[in-house]
Formats: structure tokens, C-alpha cells, sequence
């Protein structure tokens, strides 16, 4: 197990970039300088002891000496102690709708992005409760299997987007499906949270709903969008160049469909709760699912860990001694063999 016992040392890399644009601006100006002296191939015959490869390679060196300490500063870490222990919490999968209609921005910013802030508003209520990570559009798949790493779960979200699926459309009932198939034989309370603009086109998902149900697992549903619905907007790469249109040419317009969300949440013996542009609904399903009995579960995690900055400080140590072992210019040896591609002087 590999861990940062302080990562917000990793900011100071930030720096870099604008070492590296001082460094580029600074030989530049450079040599404008030496222009305005005269040709630059005859200057560079007049100093035939100067290298600009070694001052690259100087600095190239720093940059990564920096990197290495900022790293050491960080403190990487591995697991050397491995325990197991009980814990008590409820299983729960997200299933997220990731269809094309979910970019409507009748919620701010839009409707994908209000979801995503969803869940982890809800990640930051949960302690020992094991979650995860189904995405649906016109078939669903396992985003992310079920786990107690919360940070993993922020991490799979930051990539979801509509264009991770091929296959458009809204299949609720499969996604369910698939949430109740990441649950295997456990004893631990089950719950499906289905965050989805509701405009199902593919199956009976209030069906799938009440056989999860009969399993002891409950469906939860929080529909994103307005009943007056906003048209979808379509992107070509970063660039929005128009909003989807119909075989008239008239442009769609997608709404919540609520009645159906409804419909499912009371199929799956859970609750049905609206996100608008003030609240997302994620403490009402909340509540609910931390009414669930929880179920004592075996887990294993590392407690104890081994520091290894100090690998990373000796690497930067080396490569700043280094640095200060290469001349700014060259010996005679190095000019008379020409290397690091400077041109000696010869008399004619």
C-alpha cells in the first residue's frame, strides 16, 4: 500500500512550469542580445569554450532535483503492518446516469455535473459503509466495484462523461441489474442509488426495481432536472455547436420525468427525491439509508506504514552535485573532441 503522508507539498511543483517558461524567455533574450553583436554562428567560433547543452542540462538537472525534493517533502509511504477488523455499515451502489440528456443545464452547471456533487456529498456522510460505481446510458457497466476507498470513489467520478458509453439512451432497469450483481453474497443491508433524469426508454426499470426488492435490496432515486426541461447541448470536442434536434429539425427538449422515478423508487421500497438548483436530495436518502441495519463486515488495511523520503532527498542530492561538477563551459579536452556540440576554433 503506497500513500502520501502529506500531499499538499505536491503544489509546490506548480513552480515548475514557470521556471521552465523564465528558463525559455531567458534564452531568448539571450540570444537577441548576442545578435545585436553580429552573426550568432561567428560569435559562437569566438567562444568556442561555451555549451549551451551544458546549461540545458544544468538546469534540467534542477527541475528534477526539485521535483525529487518536493516528493521527499511529501513523504511517500508504504504499508508494512496489514490488520483486520470489524465494521459495521450498509452496502450501497450508485447508479449514474451518463446519457447525453444529462448535460441539459437546467441545473447549475449542468445536470451530470449537479450528480456527481451529489454522491459526494454524500460520500462525505459516510464512515464505514461500503460503496460503489455503476454508470448507465443505453447499457450499463461497473464503474467501480464496491469499497470502502471513498477517495477512489471521488477519483472514478472526476472521468465519467457521456462519451464513455457508445451506446446512448437511458437504461434504468439495466443499471439496476447491474448494481445488484456487484452486491454478491453478503449479509451487509443492501441500497441502489439511481441519480438519473428519469426519461427511461429501454426496459421496465420499476420491474428490475421490485425484483432487487424481493432481494432485500431497496431502490433509491434522486432525479436530476426541471419539469420544464432544457434543450441538450451538443459539443464537438470542448466546442458546444448547437443543441440536439429531432428527424423535423425541431430542437429536444428533455424534462424530468418524475411519475417514473416515483414509480421505481416505490417498487424498490425506497424513496423518490427531487434535486433542484438549491438542493440535490442527497440528505433525505441519507437518512433513509442510515436507518438500514448494519451489518458487521471483515475488512483488512494497513496500520502501520514506513517513511521513504529519504530515497528521494539522496536522489535529489545526488543530481544538485551533479549539477555543480558540470562547468558552465568547456574544457580544452572537451573542445578539442567536440563534445556536448560546440565547434572549436581553427586557424587557417
Amino acid at each position: 500500500m503506497f500513500r502520501l503522508a502529506h500531499p499538499q507539498y505536491l503544489y509546490l511543483l506548480s513552480v515548475i512550469p514557470l521556471m521552465v517558461l523564465l528558463f525559455v524567455i531567458a534564452r531568448i533574450r539571450k540570444k537577441k542580445a548576442l545578435s545585436k553583436f553580429g552573426d550568432l554562428k561567428l560569435i559562437e567560433r569566438l567562444i568556442p569554450e561555451f555549451s549551451s547543452f551544458r546549461e540545458t542540462l544544468k538546469f534540467i538537472l534542477r527541475i528534477l532535483a526539485i521535483t525529487l525534493i518536493v516528493l521527499g517533502l511529501a513523504d511517500p509511504q508504504t504499508g508494512s503492518k496489514l490488520e483486520k477488523i470489524k465494521r459495521k455499515g450498509v452496502d450501497m451502489i450508485f447508479a449514474l446516469d451518463v446519457s447525453n440528456s444529462m448535460l441539459a443545464r437546467d441545473i447549475t452547471p449542468n445536470r451530470l455535473e449537479r450528480a456527481k456533487q451529489a454522491i459526494i456529498s454524500l460520500l462525505g456522510n459516510l464512515e464505514n459503509d461500503r460503496v460503489g460505481l455503476v454508470t448507465f446510458a443505453g447499457k450499463a457497466y461497473i464503474q467501480m466495484p464496491i469499497t470502502t476507498d471513498y477517495s477512489a470513489t471521488r477519483l472514478f467520478l472526476s472521468d465519467v462523461n457521456p462519451g464513455m458509453i457508445p451506446v446512448q439512451g437511458t437504461a434504468i432497469g439495466d443499471a439496476i441489474e447491474t448494481a445488484v450483481g456487484c452486491f454478491g453474497n453478503t449479509k451487509q443491508s443492501k441500497a441502489i442509488i439511481v441519480i438519473t433524469d428519469g426519461e427511461n426508454h429501454e426496459d421496465n426499470a420499476a420491474e428490475a426495481a421490485q425484483q432487487a426488492a424481493s432481494q432485500g435490496i431497496r431502490v433509491y432515486t434522486i432525479g436530476i432536472g426541471l419539469a420544464e426541461g432544457a434543450p441538450i447541448p451538443v459539443y464537438s470536442g470542448s466546442t458546444q455547436i448547437g443543441y440536439k434536434k429531432d428527424a423535423q429539425g425541431m430542437t429536444v427538449i428533455t424534462r424530468l420525468n418524475e411519475p417514473m422515478l416515483q414509480e421505481i423508487a416505490k417498487a424498490g421500497k425506497g424513496i423518490f427525491v427531487r434535486a433542484n438548483n438549491s438542493q440535490t436530495g442527497v440528505k433525505e436518502v441519507f437518512d433513509q439509508i442510515n436507518k438500514l441495519e448494519k451489518s458487521e463486515y471483515n475488512t483488512a488495511f494497513f496500520s502501520d506504514y514506513e517513511d521513504r523520503f529519504q530515497f528521494f532527498l539522496f536522489a535529489a542530492i545526488l543530481l544538485l552535485f551533479s549539477e555543480v561538477l558540470i562547468a558552465d563551459r568547456k574544457g580544452r579536452l572537451a573542445g578539442k573532441i567536440k563534445l556536448f556540440g560546440s565547434k572549436s576554433i581553427t586557424n587557417p
